[in-house]
């Protein structure tokens, strides 16, 4: 009995002197710095990272709006529904173990954060999961949303997981728009793209902001109250995020729950809408993640969610539950380990968790085309 206490003490406390190895800063605390080199990595290295991101703003230009319409011109009766924003110029944050290693640019500026929205959504999904609203990821959605969402022979054999993973090729409208004009072949035209061969849920991965906002939809019948004040009280608050960032919807996609109107909001900014938020509070999301859904001793998100999340899905090697993943395939940064992941967003808007170096980077507004160069940059100064 005294040698099972011995190990259990033994267990515990390394347990303990581990989850104390991650510093998280309170709310409106000064983040805490340390030089690269307390923790024997590059400083040399990790400013020629930063002072490439500064020097490799994205190009799309600083009206978003305008970028938006420029960005996807050839989808069909595309429209901008919800608000944009000027952004700012490029900023980022490395962080190793919690605390700052470098920063750039303005990290207390709200921004759009367009695709990143995705990864926050997904884990409203998850907590939906961990509290018992949804029983189960493989779960058709009917059980869940009876009204006309679902309905026809294709939609109705629909899971979380196949809207998850961005496999569920559902097919309709939503808010005025229609799953085939968004991201359209370039071969064919609307007959074609509107009478399509449906694929077979979880066959065929397709990224799609009109069916994420489908899985937007969904979240809100489970949750039955608006999802931003879902992730404000079970995530950002907890973590400590700043009062700041703000998520939106379109001004027609609002639905009545249980008698009152609430807004559906985006899992992006294709039309307007979705995150508004600061570096700081995406570098607060990527710690929790980094942390494995524990922020300071207390778990929000539990760890079989984050592996459920990070798992490569049936249709995409470099997808899991709206995370990208590094698997080898089309997004492989070569050499980086496989196990890297990340949320990413039109106009180079990026939060990437590296588990084995217990880093976090979060960079803004930099040219979609040179990530890769970056993080190879990053990658080599941590290593």
């Amino acid at each position: 009995m005294k040698i099972n206490l011995f190990l259990l003490l033994l267990i515990g406390g390394s347990y303990f002197s581990q989850a104390q190895d991650y510093y998280y800063p309170e709310r409106n605390e000064n983040w805490k710095e340390k030089p690269p080199e307390s923790f024997d990595l590059k400083p040399k290295q990790i400013q020629e990272a930063v002072d490439f991101a500064l020097a490799n703003e994205y190009s799309g230009g600083r009206d978003l709006r305008v970028a938006i319409l420029k960005g996807f011109a050839r989808e069909p009766y595309h429209q901008i529904l919800g608000p944009t924003k000027k952004h700012g110029g490029p900023a980022g944050m490395i962080l190793k173990n919690g605390y700052v290693i470098a920063e750039w640019g303005d990290t207390k500026r709200v921004d759009m954060t367009f695709s990143v929205t995705k990864s926050y959504l997904s884990t409203l999904a998850g907590v939906a999961l961990d509290k018992g609203l949804i029983a189960s990821t493989d779960n058709l959605l009917t059980d869940y949303v009876w009204d006309t969402t679902f309905d026809g022979e294709h939609n109705k054999k629909i899971t979380w997981d196949h809207l998850l993973t961005q496999s569920s090729d559902w097919s309709g409208s939503i808010w005025g728009l229609h799953d085939w004009a968004d991201r359209p072949p370039k071969e064919g035209a609307i007959d074609d793209w509107k009478n399509r061969a449906l694929n077979e849920p979880g066959a065929y991965f397709k990224y799609n902001d009109v069916r994420v906002n489908v899985l937007s939809y969904s979240l809100l019948n489970v949750w039955r109250k608006p999802l931003p004040q879902v992730l404000k009280a079970e995530i950002m608050d907890p973590i400590g995020a700043s009062s700041t960032w703000r998520w939106f919807g379109y001004r027609n996609s609002w639905t009545p729950i249980d008698g009152v109107q609430v807004e559906s909001v985006s899992g992006g900014g294709h039309s307007g809408g979705g995150l508004f938020i600061s570096t700081e509070d995406h570098a607060r999301f990527g710690m929790l993640f980094l942390s494995k859904g524990s922020w300071d001793g207390k778990q929000l998100l539990s760890e079989s969610w984050i592996e459920k999340a990070t798992t490569a899905s049936a249709a995409n090697q470099n997808y899991g539950y709206l995370w990208w993943l590094n698997k080898k395939g089309q997004r492989y940064w070569e050499g980086a380990a496989e196990n890297i992941y990340y949320a990413a967003g039109f106009g180079g808007n990026f939060i990437v968790v590296i588990p084995d170096q217990d880093v976090v980077v979060v960079t803004r507004w930099l040219e979609p085309s040179k990530v890769t160069s970056f993080m190879e940059k990053v990658l080599k100064a941590i290593e």
